[in-house]
This record gives structure tokens, sequence and C-alpha cells, in this order.
């Protein structure tokens, strides 16, 4: 065979190759590329379904609409007071100086192991578009959301992991808790979470076997309830039923949430209550039924890896 017939050859093969794999492309769709950073060995996230931003949990992107989250320092030393800082900018590129306040404050960072051991709500204080706050923090990879609404924006909940350095000890993964003691407060969670579906959360509070009655006020209502789902700690948001004045919501013993979760699966719920001047926290873990549109990997949901 002469050469130009090998090269001819050789071009029907090639173009034969790319147009299967152009076909093979259009078949499976596209792969979205993994973080940098991410334990393939250890992918305990949940997997979503094609679905626009509006669809997609907070806390599960650094940046949104335009708005992104940046942390001074994506690493830490592990201790109390550790300080910690970050900025939000905006679609312009420039740091948001302007915030509404939302639930009393203008921006709420929540800080959680990735393995649910350990859990903080702070307000840091804003200087120059610069958010500042201290933590404190056991060693293990923490996610961090901040929850704002940017004066002229949406309201939104950013996420981003913050690794601190130390000997990890990942903690061992417990089942459904709905009863929780803190400080000598034991409280109680009623109701069930429906993948698609509105729920309605009871919370109860007691103290040496009395319902406790006078609940004060907390950022603006008698509990503050983060829910989180294991996997990807995607941040729900979770509503108070009436507020402190209103003439029918009461201070206790029960306060009362809505949420809807978007997939069967396990969640965490965290409660911060406020009683005798101390902000006290109850930690839950609650397990949803019925289908969702999201596929979750429960298993190894203490691993510590980024996101």
């Amino acid at each position: 065979m002469n050469t130009p017939t090998r090269l001819a050859g050789f071009g029907a093969i090639a173009v034969a190759v790319f147009g299967i794999a152009l076909l093979a492309g259009r078949l499976t769709g596209p792969v979205d590329a993994e973080p940098a950073g991410h334990d393939d060995a250890h992918d305990d996230r949940v997997h979503l379904a094609p679905a626009t931003t509006a669809e997609i949990p907070g806390g599960l992107m650094t940046s949104q609409d335009g708005y992104t989250l940046a942390l001074a320092d994506d690493r830490a030393s592990a201790g109390d007071g550790t300080p910690v800082s970050f900025t939000i900018s905006g679609p312009d590129g420039a740091p948001v100086t302007a915030y509404d306040v939302q639930h009393e404050k203008q921006l709420h960072l929540i800080a959680v192991r990735r393995d649910f051991s350990g859990f903080q709500h702070v307000h840091p204080t804003l200087h120059d578009g610069v958010w500042s706050t201290e933590l404190d923090l056991t060693p293990g990879t923490w996610r961090l959301f901040a929850d704002f609404k940017a004066t002229g924006g949406s309201a939104l909940t950013l996420g981003a992991d913050l690794a601190v350095e130390g000997d990890f000890r990942p903690a061992t993964t417990a089942g459904e808790s709905r009863t929780a003691t803190v400080d000598g407060y034991v409280v109680t969670l009623d109701g069930d979470l429906s993948a698609g579906a509105d729920a309605r959360l009871t919370l109860s509070v007691s103290r040496d076997g009395a319902p406790v009655t006078d609940l004060q006020p907390y950022l603006g209502a008698y509990g503050h309830l983060v829910a989180l789902r294991a996997g990807d700690l995607a941040y729900l948001h979770v509503h108070p039923d009436g507020e402190p004045g209103d003439g029918t919501t009461q201070p206790g013993p029960d306060v009362v949430f809505h949420t809807a979760v978007p997939s069967a699966g396990t969640y965490h719920l965290y409660l911060d209550f406020q009683h005798d001047g101390v902000v006290r926290t109850a930690a839950f873990t609650v397990t949803a039924g019925g289908t969702g549109t999201t596929e979750s990997d429960e298993h190894g949901e203490s691993s510590e890896h980024g996101h």
C-alpha cells in the first residue's frame, strides 16, 4: 500500500473514532470534574440530579448568584478562640459592605465538623468588607456556612471547608436520636420528615422533669433550628412558628418549626434556645422517608475530605 493510501485509511479511522466518541458523549452527558482535593475513595456526598441553581439546597456552593464566600485562610489550628475571617464578594467582584438584618443579625455563621461532632452558631463582626470571629475548633474538616442577605440581593447560604490541623479522630456514627440532654435540660423532638413534603417539628424543653415555660427570645424567636443533610451537609432553612410578643406564641415548653427536605435519608438538627440568659444547643438525628430527587450515600459520613 502506498503512502497516500495509508494516510487516507488512517484519516477514515480517526473520523470514525471521533464520531463514536461524540455519540457516546451525547448519550452519557457531561461528566463533572471533581473539586481539587476531593478524596474519591471516600465519596459520601449526595449526588444531585440536574437542577437549576434555585433548586439546589443552601451551603453546597461557595459562589451563587454572583456572590462568593472566600476564607482568608482555608487552614486553621485547633483550639479555643481560633481566629477566622472571610469576605463575601458581590457581582462586581468587590467585598460586600451592606447587608440586611435577618433574625436580628446581618450574617449568621454556622460551623459544623463534617462528622457532626462539633457545632457552633456565631455572629462575626464586619470591618471594611471583612468578617471576623473566633471559633472553638477540633482537628478535622469543618464546613462553614454564611447565611446572609446582601442589600439589594436575595437571601443566600454559601459554604466553604476549613481544614483544622491536628490528630483527627472521627466520631462514631450515631443512629436516630430524638431526645437531647444539655446542661440539665432535656429536649425532645416530635414530628416526621418526608422527602418533598412540608413537616411540622415540635421541640419541647424541660428541666428537672418540669416543662420550661419561660424561654427567652433568641434571634427573634424562642429557638433557632439548623437542619443539615448527612453526606453533603446541605443547609436547609427552618422557619419558626410565630414570634415572641405576637399574642399567641408561648415561651415554651414547645417551640414549633416548619421545614421541607428534598430527599430521603439522614438529617442532623441543631436547636439553639435561651434560658436564664444562656444559649444552649440541643442536637438530634432523624431519618426522612419517602422518595426525593437526589440519591444519597449515607455510609462513611464521618470521613474527612473537602467538598
